[in-house]
This record gives C-alpha cells, sequence and structure tokens, in this order.
C-alpha cells in the first residue's frame, strides 16, 4: 500500500478513536454497571448484605470490570493490535483473555476478603487468593466477550474506513481518465477543423476567414465547457450548429444537414463533444467520400428514461473507422461516466446508408 494511502487510513483511525472517546466510556460505565446489577442482587438477598455494603461492593465490581477491560485496551492501543488481521489477533486474544479472566477472579477474591476482615475481622486473604473457584469462569465469560466486541468493532471500523478510501482513490482515477481522454478530445476536433480551413485558404479566403472565426468560437465554448463532465443539449447543438457551418463552407452544396430534436431534452445533460463527434465523423467518412456529397441526419429524442441520439450518413461502414481515436474515446468516456449504463454503436440499415446510434441515460 502506498505511504499516502497508509497515513490517510491510519488519520482516519485516529479521528475514529477521538471522536469515539465518549461513546467508549459510555459503553463501558453502562455496560458494566448493568452486568454489576445481578452481582448486587445477589449481595443483597442471598449474601444479605446492606444495603450500604451492597453498594460499596456494586462500586468496586464496576471499578474493578472498567479497570481490567481499560487497561487490556490501553495496552492493545500500544501494541497496535487493532491494525492485525484476523488470524494474528485471534492468536493474541486467547492467551489475553484467560489473563484478564485470572486477574478478574484474583481482584473479586481480594475484594471478598477485604470485605470480610472489615466486618467480621477474619483474615482469609491468603485462602482465598490460592482458590479457583467459579469467579473464574464468570470472568472468562464477562472478558471474552469484551474483548470480542471490542476488536470486532475496530475491525469494522478499519474495513469501513478502506472502503472509503478505495471509493476516493477510484473515483480520483476515474477522473482523471476522463480528463485524459478530453484532453485527446479536444486536439483530435482542433486537427480536423484545421484541416478543413487549410481547403478553404486557396479555394475561398473569405471562407476560411469565416471558418477561422467558427473556429474560435468552437473552441472557446469546448474549453470553457472542459471543466464540466457534463453539458445541456441545447449547448451541445449550439456548438454543433457551429461545426456544421464550418463545413458547409468547404463542402457548399455538398453537404446538407437535417435536423429531429425534442425541444423537452434541451436542458437535459449529456458528455460534451458528443454529438458534434458523431457528426463529424458522418460528414469525414461519409459525405465527403461521396461524389455528390449526403445528406447527414441527426434526431435526438426521448425513449423512456433515456436520451436516443441517432446520426444517419451516406456510405459504407467499416470496422476500422469504429476504432478511430475520436469514436474509442467516446466510447470509454461513456463506460466510465455511466457505469455501462449509456450505449453506442454504428450499423448499417440499408445498403450505402450508416447510422451512428447513441442511448444516454436522462440523469434524474
Amino acid at each position: 500500500m502506498p505511504k499516502s494511502s497508509t497515513f490517510q487510513i491510519r488519520t482516519l483511525e485516529t479521528k475514529n478513536t477521538n471522536t469515539s472517546l465518549s461513546l467508549y466510556w459510555k459503553c463501558q460505565i453502562i455496560g458494566w454497571g448493568v452486568v454489576s446489577l445481578l452481582w448486587l442482587y445477589i449481595a443483597l438477598y442471598r449474601d444479605h448484605f446492606t444495603m450500604s455494603h451492597a453498594l460499596i461492593n456494586y462500586v468496586l465490581d464496576v471499578s474493578i470490570c472498567i479497570g481490567l477491560t481499560h487497561a487490556y485496551r490501553a495496552i492493545a492501543l500500544q501494541l497496535k493490535w487493532n491494525q492485525l488481521g484476523i488470524k494474528p489477533l485471534i492468536k493474541r486474544l486467547i492467551p489475553s483473555i484467560l489473563i484478564l479472566s485470572v486477574l478478574f477472579m484474583q481482584f473479586m477474591n481480594l475484594k471478598t476478603s477485604a470485605y470480610i476482615y472489615l466486618v467480621n475481622n477474619v483474615n482469609v486473604f491468603e485462602e482465598n487468593i490460592l482458590v479457583w473457584n467459579p469467579v473464574l469462569i464468570t470472568g472468562l465469560r464477562h472478558m471474552a466477550i469484551w474483548v470480542l466486541a471490542y476488536h470486532a468493532y475496530h475491525f469494522y471500523m478499519r474495513e469501513v474506513n478502506t472502503t472509503k478510501m478505495n471509493a476516493q482513490l477510484s473515483v480520483i482515477a476515474k477522473q482523471s481518465q476522463l480528463d485524459n481522454l478530453s484532453a485527446q478530445l479536444n486536439p483530435h476536433f482542433l486537427f480536423n477543423s484545421l484541416n478543413s480551413i487549410k481547403a478553404l485558404v486557396l479555394e475561398n479566403p473569405k471562407g476560411a476567414r469565416r471558418a477561422i472565426d467558427l473556429l474560435s468560437d468552437l473552441l472557446r465554448n469546448s474549453l470553457y465547457e472542459k471543466e464540466h463532465l457534463t453539458i445541456s443539449i441545447a449547448e451541445e447543438m449550439a456548438l454543433v450548429k457551429d461545426y456544421v457551418e464550418l463545413e458547409k463552407l468547404r463542402f457548399e452544396e455538398r453537404l446538407t444537414i437535417k435536423m429531429n430534436l425534442d425541444k423537452s431534452l434541451d436542458n437535459v445533460k449529456i458528455p460534451p463533444l458528443s454529438i458534434q463527434l458523431l457528426v463529424e465523423n458522418a460528414i469525414k467518412h461519409g459525405v465527403d467520400k461521396q461524389l455528390q456529397g449526403g445528406t447527414v441526419d441527426i434526431s435526438v429524442q426521448k425513449q423512456e428514461d433515456y436520451v436516443m441520439v441517432q446520426v444517419k450518413n451516406p456510405g459504407i461502414f467499416s470496422k476500422g473507422e469504429d476504432a478511430g481515436v475520436g469514436l474509442k474515446n467516446l466510447r470509454e468516456r461513456l463506460l466510465l461516466q455511466y457505469d455501462g449504463e449509456a450505449k453506442f454503436e454504428i450499423e448499417t440499415p440499408s445498403e450505402n446508408v450508416v447510422l451512428a446510434t447513441l442511448q444516454i441515460p436522462i440523469e434524474k
């Protein structure tokens, strides 16, 4: 694991420990207070303690249990047992529970011996210390429950923090990948546009100047939207119209554009330059290769909970065109951004017709 990730995970654990101190002490006091109520009842009704003696005994029981478990917690934190895996942790827990149980029994025996000495003036300290009585079983049961619950909680919190950290790293990696794809898309778009302007410089200088103005606007808009993962369909179509005008300066009557747009979808968000890329592909690989030119049909409609974008153009589809940089980047962007819910495909529904279909879920 990288050092930075380890540091962040440790920081999360430290923050969790600091913010859960009050919770820890509440659990200690309430938990052992409730458990010791049974011993208070036994002291009053079985051993016939006076109320004052029973309450003192109750406070001592709670104090002994809290003292033992808190000492264990301090040692566990010092030795960083909360960072261990399950197997190495279990190897340490078994002897620890046994030691805690023996200490529990000895402290309880000392408490009982002290009570007998103070009330009846009888010294039974040596006798009680050497006696292994059922208190050991009680200690074994309670210490085992406490230790297992304590480490189960910390193991759970460690897994939660690790999951959060992995999720954050995944988002960062995905964002970085999307940024890289966007960085590739803008030069790709610029390169193709400059080729279009190059063809106009000698043939149509006035048209070339207009094309440069359009390209300037296109680049300004695309760079402005670069910081956003999505833009509205209305904004995307404005880019498409500028691009189409740029291409019509070169193709003149050879290029015809038809649009069928659902205006209710104007504010729906889609990845920037997605429709523009399909139109660019249709002109470059379709219309440009036709002697008489052709028509590019652009349709943006709603289909259930999806935006259905279809771009149809004359031409013959080849798999090599589908593997181009622009379309390849579009596929990867859709996969990253929509986790497989968006679809993109190119097909030939009839002879000399190519249809590109883009299906994007509508953001709620």
